[in-house]
Formats: C-alpha cells, sequence, structure tokens
C-alpha cells in the first residue's frame, strides 16, 4: 500500500504514461497526453500534479515522461527494420524533431545510437557453448 496519498499520485502517474506509451505504440492513439491531460485523467489540477512530483521526487513530472519516451524510442531503434523517420511517427514526432530531442535527452543522435548498437553487437565475440 502507499506510504502517502503524494506517492500514490507518482504511482498513478506513472502507471497511466507506461499505458499511455503502450497505446502509442500499438497505434491505438496518434499523439502524446500533455501534462493537463494526464493530470486530468488523475482528477486533479495539473499545477497539484506537478508540486505533488516536485517536492516527492526532486524532479519535474516531464521529466519522467520523457524519460519513458526514451526508454521506448531506444527500444524501437534496436529493431532495424524501423527507419528512424518510422520510429519517429510511432512516438509522434516529426523525424527532424525526433532526432533533435533524442539528442538532447539520450546525448546522441538517433543514428549514433543505432551505430554503436551495432558495434557493440559486432564487437562481442561468439560464445560456443561446451
Amino acid at each position: 500500500m502507499y506510504q502517502s496519498r503524494s506517492e500514490e499520485i507518482f504511482e498513478k502517474y506513472l502507471q497511466l504514461i507506461d499505458e499511455h506509451l503502450q497505446h502509442v505504440l500499438d497505434g491505438k492513439v496518434d499523439e502524446m497526453l500533455e501534462l493537463h491531460a494526464i493530470a486530468g485523467r488523475l482528477f486533479i489540477h495539473p499545477t497539484h500534479l506537478s508540486n505533488v512530483i516536485k517536492n516527492l521526487t526532486g524532479k519535474h513530472p516531464c521529466y519522467f515522461y520523457e524519460h519513458k519516451i526514451l526508454e521506448a524510442a531506444k527500444s524501437l531503434l534496436h529493431d532495424r527494420k524501423h527507419s528512424i523517420a518510422d520510429v519517429a511517427r510511432i512516438l509522434t514526432y516529426e523525424p527532424s524533431n525526433f532526432t533533435k530531442w533524442f539528442k538532447v535527452y539520450a546525448g546522441i543522435k538517433p543514428s549514433q545510437y543505432r551505430k554503436q548498437l551495432l558495434q557493440k553487437y559486432t564487437d562481442t565475440p561468439n560464445r560456443v557453448a561446451a
């Protein structure tokens, strides 16, 4: 059980983000929710949501939202059948904006991230079971 109402709000916020991102990935929705819409689904005011999460974690709610989107982007980039533009569109970004956004949050461009993945897989020696 939750120790406080703040923890309950935070956990429900994270659950809602996870559910929403899954719907985006499944193609059930074609746009990202804004913070005010998330707060509305939690039946609280956006300022209250922001204050509760900032007080509990020291970070703005958007930090957690962006982090979860970044995790989804990285996961999609692992699958080479999706072009970077496809990944952008799946996550409701324009491709050029996605590249800029990804660089801000990941520290590298999506193409560099993919290159690192490829390098990681080609540098790993094949192990044969004895």
